[in-house]
């Protein structure tokens, strides 16, 4: 499975082939959550669990892809929320995005993930309404403090890194941080020192 960079529309394609069992698995997933009337993003609560009113089914006029598209995305989403994929370089998998404060306020403009997606604020405002916030607070671009004694960075910080960095920072490298590790800018061994502004990714 691919999923290829984004267009300048945000969208991105998604292509590749399945296993019978994947494929299978996906047609449970789907007969169930891209039904007519569920997972409808229009809809002021949409229906994710249960049997949808006949006025939910008749309201809803997407089409068989947009509804495919729409169950998929409440599957996952319903996984990420559950906590059962455990974790992912010492941090709980999930969504890690970074903005401005001046954006999110302004509900206006783009945010990042640590994946490299570029996400408008309308869709990180959805997202944040279901998730478990950390907050990171920067002075012109530089991490306040944050500092941890032990050689590994500590899952704070990382979050701070998936903001401060953005992803790798050697040169000429676009690795985006969900699979970037931690380094320390001076060596472990002479410093002894696992403070923020001596990690990079």
């Amino acid at each position: 499975i691919t999923l290829g960079k984004q267009d300048v529309d945000g969208m991105s394609r998604f292509t590749g082939y399945l296993t019978p069992e994947a494929r299978a698995t996906i047609e449970a997933v789907w007969a169930k959550l891209a039904a007519p009337g569920m997972c409808n993003p229009t809809d002021e609560t949409p229906c994710v669990d249960g049997t949808p009113s006949e006025q939910t089914v008749r309201r809803d006029t997407r089409s068989a892809s947009q509804r495919s598209h729409d169950g998929l995305l409440a599957g996952l989403r319903g996984l990420l929320a559950s906590g059962q994929l455990g974790q992912h370089n010492g941090l709980p998998a999930s969504i890690i995005v970074t903005t401005t404060l001046q954006d999110l306020e302004a509900a206006a403009g783009k945010a990042l993930t640590g994946g490299g997606t570029l996400l408008p604020m309308s869709d990180v405002i959805r997202l944040g309404r279901h998730a478990h916030h950390y907050l990171a607070v920067f002075d012109h671009g530089k991490a306040l403090a944050l500092y941890h004694s032990k050689r590994l960075a500590n899952p704070a910080q990382r979050i701070v890194l998936y903001a401060k960095d953005r992803g790798c920072t050697a040169p000429g490298c676009d690795v985006p941080g969900y699979r970037c590790e931690v380094h320390h800018v001076a060596e472990w061994a002479t410093t002894h020192r696992t403070d923020i502004d001596q990690l990079t990714l």
